[in-house]
Formats: C-alpha cells, structure tokens, sequence
C-alpha cells in the first residue's frame, strides 16, 4: 500500500488523533465502544477505493508523519471501520449542533457572564464543565477546518476572557482544569500552537492560574508553560510572563509562589509528588531552554534566583519522596548546577568558588584585577559602595537593588544590547554607554580636527565641481563643434559632387540641343562660369537655403559694427530686429501726435524724501479735453491735504508698524537709516531667498551674463528661476525715480537695479538658458524619434513575427465560422484577445499558452521573438503629438537666439561682452544639430506610415505609443505566459520528485518499524506534537541526553576538571 500525500486545503471526514508512543494508536469512537464491535452492512470496497477514501479522511488531521504511517498501518478491516464510524457520526442529526465551534464559543461567553450572577450549583457546575471537555476534546479529533473556524472565530480570546474572568469557584473547580485543557488541546495542533504564541497576551493570562489551589489546574499549567520554554521565541515569553505573576500575585521575587509550592506538605502524597515534579520540570526547562543552552551567565544568573529563594534545602527534603520521576528532575538540576560552578571556577584556575563568601569571591575579583587598568575602578566602587545607604531595617535596600541590576544587564547583554532575560532597566544599553565613555578631551580634538578637514573639503569640492563642470562644457562643446564640422564637410563634398554630376549632364544635355537646331537661329548661351572660391562656394550658398550661416573663420579679421543712433528724448526706443520671443509683449510707445490743445502746467508740491509710487494707468494729455477730468483742478485739494502726515504714511522707506506717541518718537526714527524699497514685499523676499542660494554678487552676476557663463557659475536651475525675477517696466521706472539713493536701496531692489542697466538683460537670460539646456532637449528627444524609427524597422523586418501571425492566422480561421471565418488577415490589436480564450479542459491554459507549446514543437525560432523586437518597449513610451510639439518648440528657440544674436551684431559692444562669439558658435552647432534632428523625424513618421500601411492599418488614426503599445502587451503576455508553463513543468517535475522521495521514505520507515523494539529507550526529536513534548517533559526523558552526557563527563574528568564545552540537547518542537 502507498501511502497518499498530504492535503491540507481538502474538506473531508474528519478525524484527529495523536499519538504520544511509539506503539500503534487504539482506534476507538467517542462513545468508548471498540471498533472491532461494530458491524456495518456495507461490504468493504476494493482496497484501491478504500485506500483512497481513507486517505481522503486521513488528510484532514494534523499527523506527524509517524503517526500518520501508523494510520496507514492498520488492516483494512479497521480501516473500513473509522470510515464508516465518522460517516455515521457525520450523518447523525444529533451532533450537527456540536459539530461547529460556534456552539461552544457562544456557551462559554455565556458561563463567563451567568457567573457573575449567581453560583453554580454541582449539577450546574458539572453540566459546564462536560460543555468544556466536549470542547476539549473536539479540539483533539474533530477535523482540521474545526480548528480553523475556532481560530476564525477568535476562541483563542474567548477561553482568555473566561479565564480573566472567573471567580473563585469557578477556579477552585474543575471547569478550571478544562479550559486550561481546551488550550493545552489547542496547542496540540500546529496551526494552533502558531495561534496561541502569536497572542500578546496568551502565556500571561495562563501564567495567573497558577494562583489557584486547584492541584491539576497548577500542573497543566506548569506543563504548559515548561514545554513553551522548549519552542522556538518561547522561552523569553514564559520569562515575561512570570514577571507579569509576580506583579499580579503581589510576590516580592520572581518564582517566589513556586518555591513555596515546592516547600509545601499537602498530606496527598501522590497529587504533591505531582505537582512538585512539575515544578522541578519547569524549573529546569526555564534554566536550561533558550539562552540557557549555551549561555554560562544567564544560567547562573537566573539559577541564582533560585537559590535565594532557598531552593537547596528544599531539593534536600524533596529527596525524601522516593520518587524515580522526580529524582531525575532533581539529579538533572544538581549536576547542571556543579558543572556550571566547575566552569566559572576554571576561568580562575580554581575547582571551586563558594559564592556564599563574600571575602573569597571580593579576592578574586581583587587578584584578577590587580595591576591592570581596571583596578582602580574596582577602587572607585568600592569607595563609593561605602558611601550608599547601610541602614539595618534595609529602609533604603533600593540603591542595592538598582546597582544589582545594572551588573546584571552588564553581564547578560549581547553585542546587539539584547537581553536573554526580561531587561530588568528601560532603554539601558550597555554597549552605547560604553561608548560615551571614551576621553572627552579627545573626542573634542578629534570632533574639531574633522569639522576642519570638513570645511577644506566642502570648500576643494566645491572648486572642483565648478572646474570639473567648467572643463565638461568646454569638452561637450569642443565635441559637438568636431562633430558638426566634420559632418558638414561630408555633406558639403557629397553635394559638391552632386554639383559637379549636374553640371557634366547639363553640359551634355545643352550640346544636344545645340546640335539638333544647327540649322536655325536658335542657341543657348554656355552655362555660366562658376563662382569664385570654386564648387565648395556654391555648395555653401546653395546649403544656405536650408542651414544657418556659418559663423565668419576669424573673428579678429572683422570690424566691429558701427555705433547705434542716440536714442531720442523721451525714453529708448525698442531694439531694432528684437525679436519677438524674447519680448514682454509690451506694446512700442505711441507715436500720435499731440493735440494743439494746451494744458496749463501744474505747480504740483514735491515732498520732502521719496514716497512710495502709485501704479496706475495715466491718461495722456490729448485725451483730456472734453472729459471730466478738464474741469477737475487738484491744486484745490493740496491747500486742505496733511502732506507731512501723508508723507509719513508712504515714504518710500520700510517701516515696522509702530505708533510715533509724540515728536520725540518721530525725531527719533527718522533719525535712523532705513533701506529704500519699491518692489513687492514677496516679490523682494523670494528674490533675496535665490540671492541667498547663489552666493555670487550683483557684479558678479552681471559679468556671468555678460560673457554668457563661460566660467559655469550660474546653473541650469538657478538661471530658471533668475527668469522669475526679471525686472519688470514699472519696477524699472520706480527705481530709475530713485537711482541716485543706490546706496540706500535694499538687496532686491539694487539686484533688479543693476540688472536693468544690462541691454536685454531678458533676452540674453533666456538665449543662456536655452544655451545650456539645449543639449538635454535634445537628448531627451533623440532617443523617442530614433525608438519610433527602429521600431517600425523591426517590425516590418522581423520573419519571426511574419511567422508567429502566420499561425495565429491558421488558428483563427479553424476556430471561427461563418462571417469572422475565411479571414486573409486581422487587426493587430486582436493579438491581445489571443490570451482571452481559455481552454475548456483546464481553465488556466489559454490559447496563448497552447501557442507557445506549439511554437515550441514546431517553431523553436519563434519563441526568441523578443530579440528581434528590442526597440518596441521605449517606442510604445513615445507620444508622436507631444514629441512634435518640443521639437517645434525648440525651433522656436533656436530662431529666438539667431534674431538675438542679429540684434546684439549691430549694437556695440561694451568690452567683456562675450555673447556674439558664444552664442556664433551656439547656432552653428545647434542648428546643425537640431537639422539632423529634423530629418530623423521625418524619417521617422515615414517608417511608421509604411508599418501602418504593412500590417493594413489606417494611416492618421492610430498614434505610435498605441499602435507599438499593442505590440509591446503582447509580448509581455508572451514572456508572462512562457513562465506560467515552465512554472506548470518545474510544479509537475517536483510533485513527481516529492512522490518518488515520499515512496523511498514511506518504505525505510515501514522497514525501520519492523526493526524497532517494542519500547523506545528515549522520545523521538522528530515527534512535533505538544502532547509527547508535555509528556517527555513530565517523565525527565527531554533531559535523559543531558544526565547521561554530564554522568560520563564527571566520570571522565576526575582530578583533570571538566571541560568547558557543554553541549546541550534540548528537545525543540517546531512549528
């Protein structure tokens, strides 16, 4: 008989039973009547059939694998008869009630609430507690989804609440043991011992029924607690929560109520030896799981607890009971205990240390210590150990107590400042207090030294960075400069010898003609001569069409260009040839005539200091006549204004708000110097904050825009939002009304000052700013107009492709009928629907997934598509629309910068202006650049017309990014449904393996069965139930390893001492 796999996700019959030996299991149902009893008139079926309805029922309990092999053990005759026991239990409409834990977490929430009513009486009591142990024992044989809805149901917090809740006689009964046994019974599951560890606050509540006097209720859960100290990240839990009973019992040490059940005659002798095994059981798990496996300072730290609270005479008398059980516990603490003293004797080459003299362990310390550079702290120490509290009635033991601690966190903590024990001290890090330690002096030097190396280096970083980016544009523009030179001499002597080839044919073709009218009047003068400078002149003017002019081959041999005009009264005219982008949009000043009307001239009073201007919009005088404003005279009102006040109110000067009280108050604050400002508050503010930023003064920054940054001061950000902050007409009239106060103006009132003095100070900022980022506009567009191009290339090229909707063409036709079938081709966009049609076998195959397992049988070639399609993911990115508008938009600039750059040829030039040669050189390169951009943008759009037109697709109503996007999810469909088969062939491949192992072990085990004796000598490591843990634990066997090996070692060692290595075998249970 094989044995069949594990299913956990299957719902069948179910039934749970756990074996705790190494004998096979007696089946019996729950009313206690054996099997063999039973008679059904169902014949048994074929062993095929029952191996695999057994195996259905099987699967539903949480086995290990040795039991579970003992289920499969039994004879078939047995076999057939828990089938039909659990049939019939299913079947029986008595127990549908009691089948769903619904029914038991609803009548143990009520018990809890009825006992705070009134007491049960012993019938009552008794009908309680059988509603507990039928939970107690659904949790240990009903099957596997009965435990899942119990934990969906959150029971786990129900048992914890009755168990909060109980009074004193529900806890002194036996309702008590029950519960404690529906959580033992519960942790006897795996998915429910993960459950119950992961609660915050399960061990705690446990831990609080050991302050009952109910003797069985104390063991179960000193078995509970002991065998939880054997999980994995369970032992710290029982620390914490023996800490939390020592607070809720009021003990004044840890482990007190243990001893003093230890201590305790109760006059039972079988129910004391009980309990008091179970307490040494526990006791010797807590010192000897978790870190006490192989941590000296933790076992004797917390061992030492132990024999404060007098646990050595207490182990004396328990020795009295004669009880091999508890013997054992009692031989595993004491040999434990020697060993440990024996290896901290040897760390001081001594055989024995007694810690009960004070003298003789201060001696020790004292000879370790001496002439090192601890001693004179030992000295300290001690010194101020003299000086703390020695009051007899131990009024101020707690200074003891908190020096105590901090030695113990000393000695228990890791290098991560973790402790195997509870912290007995908050946010107490060993190892960070330590290094505070160090000599201050020496960290002060040391922190001054690095702050000094800091700053030379931030400083050296920052000049190299300027260098470094400085030295890359020089670099970049040198490249681009060669690039475009040499790519314009290719183009110039292809065309010179285009040239050349038209002019041999027209020569040939004007001989012809004058041959055939020889005989008339008719010729044709020669063609004309070529220019000077030969074919490469008229190839520059012919390229000039479409080129922009190259720069002249020697600035020093042109003169400068001849002075501008003067500008007439009345303020500057706009720049001839300024161009358009560059402009504010300011209309250019009106040029009407005035009226023959004239006004009389205003005596307007001035004030005494500068005030604040009003912005509005002036009427000219032409305009005035025949208005209202003809019969309007303001000199009235200036007889009854207070101007001095109204000066005071709107002096150009800033001023805090603050009432001048009297003359004195006024004298005084005009006594003191006030900056001048006439711009927006904000506006000043934000301006000062980018000031701030650059770090560069005004001058500074004028000569950075005058020689076009050729030193890199100004970055690409800080130019953007210089932008911002260009002065505006009416900040510029303002401060040209206050020019000769240029001492008194505020930061961002001089910056914009000086910068207005700049001759298209906008201009020349934008022109730089689109000097410097027009590199990354183009870097940023080149590759998406290349992407569309190469992957329109691809796609028609690619025989894979052509290949691949050959097939899917076939396929289609084969399965559509009628209209949809006989197709010559299809839309591209039905790629995407191949993965829609699933296959009626097995809804997880598609017709895509049947594809590939074809193209993997007769199309291997196919199935490498994506190689020949590289470009599709970056082209599927691009949108033509938005890639067409920057590309025109950066023409636009480009154009901006040539009329800037006509403009600033024709005015003169104030020395240490560098924009003509720069931005020469700019355009000659860039225009080059952005031309070659142009036609790989044209080339581009052709490419995808004809990949429209190759797959029958309509030119103009399909966009690149949704056209390659088609292509692009296909073949992200294609890789993704490739994975899924080689997922499905490397699942089938392990299932296969997984059976072949399980077969190879299922045979070994049933040989080792026939093998073993009929007792086992120890338990097995590999059992994984609570029960065999909690049973192990009970009977001495989980420290059976231990006893024998630390036996041998005292043997062994004799007078040589026991080696210090110690090896622990504490049996684990994994989960």
């Amino acid at each position: 008989m094989i044995m069949a796999p594990r299913k956990r996700n299957r719902h069948a019959l179910g039934f749970l039973c756990c074996f705790g030996g190494s004998d096979l299991p007696e089946i019996n149902l729950k009313d206690n009547n054996p099997l063999q009893f039973l008679e059904f008139s169902v014949p048994i079926p074929p062993a095929e059939e029952l191996n695999a309805r057994f195996s259905e029922l099987v699967d539903e309990l949480d086995l290990t694998d040795k039991n579970r092999e003992a289920m499969f053990a039994l004879p078939p005759e047995k076999k057939w008869q828990i089938y039909c026991s659990k049939k019939k239990e299913q079947e029986d409409p008595n127990k549908l009630a009691t089948s769903w834990p619904d029914y038991y977490i609803d009548r143990i929430n009520s018990m809890a609430a009825m006992q705070t009513l009134y007491a049960f009486d012993e019938e009552e009591t008794e009908m309680k507690n059988k509603i507990v142990e039928d939970l107690k024992t659904a949790l240990r044989t009903q099957p596997m989804r009965f435990v899942t809805r119990f934990i969906e149901l959150d029971g786990l917090s129900c048992l914890l609440n009755f168990l909060k809740s109980m009074d004193y006689e529900t806890s002194e009964s036996r309702i008590h043991t029950s519960v404690i046994g529906c959580i033992k019974a519960l942790m006897n599951n795996s998915q429910g011992r993960a459950h119950v560890l992961a609660h915050p606050e399960s061990i705690n509540i446990i831990s609080q029924s050991l302050r009952t006097e109910n003797i069985k209720t104390k063991i179960a859960v000193l078995e509970i607690l002991g065998a939880v100290c054997l999980v994995p990240d369970g032992h710290k839990k029982v620390l914490q929560a023996m800490l939390h009973y020592q607070v809720y019992a009021a003990e004044r040490t840890r482990f007190q109520t243990l001893l003093n059940e230890l201590d305790r005659s109760m006059g039972r002798y079988r129910d004391e030896v009980n309990l008091k095994t179970a307490i040494m059981s526990f006791i010797n798990a807590v010192l000897n799981a978790g870190a006490g496996e192989d941590n000296l300072e933790f076992r004797l730290h917390l061992r030492y607890e132990f024999l404060m609270l007098g646990i050595q005479p207490v182990i004396d008398k328990l020795r009295g009971h004669e009880n091999a059980t508890l013997d054992r516990h009692l031989d595993f603490f004491e040999m434990v205990r020697n060993e440990d003293d024996l290896e901290l004797a040897k760390r001081f080459d001594l055989i024995h240390i007694d810690t009960k003299s004070a003298s003789q362990m201060f001696e020790l310390i004292k000879k370790r210590l001496k002439h090192t550079d601890a001693y004179p702290y030992l000295l300290s120490i001690l010194q101020h150990c003299l000086q703390m509290p020695h009051k007899r009635n131990g009024g101020n033991f707690q200074q003891w107590q908190l020096l105590d601690r901090i030695l113990q966190q000393i000695v228990l903590q890791d290098e991560r400042g973790d402790d195997p024990d509870i912290a007995p001290l908050e946010n107490f890090n060993v190892k960070n207090i330590i290094k505070m330690l160090v000599n201050e002096n020496e960290v002060k030097q040391w922190r001054d030294q690095a702050e000094k190396f800091r700053k030379d280096h931030a400083e050296l970083m920052s000049r190299l960075e300027k260098k470094e980016r400085e030295c890359e544009t020089k670099t970049q523009e040198k490249d681009e400069m060669m690039k475009t030179l040499n790519k314009m001499k290719d183009k110039l002597q292809k065309e010179s010898l285009e040239l050349r080839q038209t002019r041999d044919q027209m020569n040939d073709l004007v001989a012809q003609l004058n041959e055939f009218s020889q005989g008339g009047s008719i010729s044709f003068p020669p063609p004309p001569p070529p220019p000077p400078g030969g074919p490469l002149a008229l190839s520059s003017s012919h390229m000039s069409e479409n080129l922009p002019p190259l720069p002249p081959p020697l600035p020093f041999s042109s003169c400068p260009p001849p002075p501008a005009p003067p500008p007439p009264p009345g303020g500057p005219p706009p720049p001839p040839g300024a161009p358009p982008f560059f402009s504010m949009g300011m209309p250019p000043p009106s040029t009407t005539t005035f009226s023959s009307t004239s006004l009389k001239k205003k005596s307007i009073p001035q004030p005494s200091h500068p005030l604040k201007s009003f912005n509005w919009a002036k009427l000219s005088e032409e305009r005035i006549h025949g208005t209202i404003w003809n019969e309007i005279d303001d000199l009235k009102a200036f007889k009854v204004l207070d101007l001095e006040d109204f000066e005071k109110m709107f002096s150009a000067y800033q001023r805090h708000q603050k009432e001048m009280g009297s003359t004195e108050d006024l004298y005084l604050s005009t006594r003191k110097v006030k900056e001048l400002s006439v711009i927006d508050g904000r506006r000043a503010q934000n301006c000062v904050i980018l000031l701030s930023k650059l770090k560069l003064s005004n001058e500074e920054i004028r000569q950075a825009i005058l020689k076009m940054d050729e030193q890199e001061d100004l970055a690409k950000d800080m130019l953007e939002q210089l932008l911002k902050f260009v002065p505006e007409k009416s900040d510029t009239d303002l401060l040209e009304e206050h020019k000769h106060e240029i001492e008194r103006m505020a930061r961002a009132d001089r910056f914009l000052f000086e910068m207005s003095r700049i001759d298209h100070y906008q201009q020349r900022l934008q022109a730089l700013f689109f000097k410097k980022k027009f590199p990354e506009r183009l870097a940023e567009a080149k590759p998406k107009v290349e992407a569309i191009l190469l992957a329109s290339k691809e796609l028609i090229r690619s025989k894979r492709l052509r290949q691949l909707l050959e097939v899917v063409l076939a396929f289609g036709n084969y399965m559509n009928k009628g209209q949809r079938g006989s197709a010559y081709g299809f839309k591209v966009s039905s790629l995407n629907k191949i993965a829609d049609t699933k296959s009626s076998i097995d809804r997880n195959i598609t017709l895509l997934h049947y594809l590939i397992m074809i193209f993997e049988k007769n199309y291997p070639d196919i199935l490498d598509i994506q190689s020949e399609l590289q470009h599709l993911p970056e082209a599927a990115k691009v949108n033509l629309v938005e890639l067409e508008k920057e590309v025109n938009n950066v023409k636009t600039g480009l154009k901006a910068v040539e009329a800037e750059l006509d403009y600033q040829k024709r005015r003169m030039r104030e020395s240490g202006d560098r924009f003509v040669p720069v931005m020469s050189d700019f355009i000659t390169v860039a225009s080059f650049s952005f031309s070659e951009l142009e036609d790989l943008l044209n080339e581009a759009r052709d490419k995808y017309a004809k990949a429209l037109k190759h797959f029958g697709e309509s030119e103009g109503k399909m966009q690149p990014d949704e056209f390659f996007g088609i292509f692009d999810t296909f073949l992200q469909s294609f890789a993704e449904a490739k994975q899924d088969l080689e997922n499905m062939r490397k699942k089938k491949e392990e299932e296969e393996r997984r059976a072949r192992m399980e077969a190879m072990l299922k045979e070994q085990r049933e040989k080792e069965r026939r093998q073993k004796k009929a007792k086992a000598g120890s338990i097995s490591e590999e059992s994984g139930e609570f029960d065999d843990l909690v049973s192990a634990l009970r009977s001495g066997e989980v420290f059976d390893k231990d006893l024998s090996k630390l036996k041998r070692n005292r043997k062994r060692s004799g007078n040589q001492g026991l080696e210090t290595s110690r090896e622990r075998a504490v049996t684990k249970l994994n989960y």
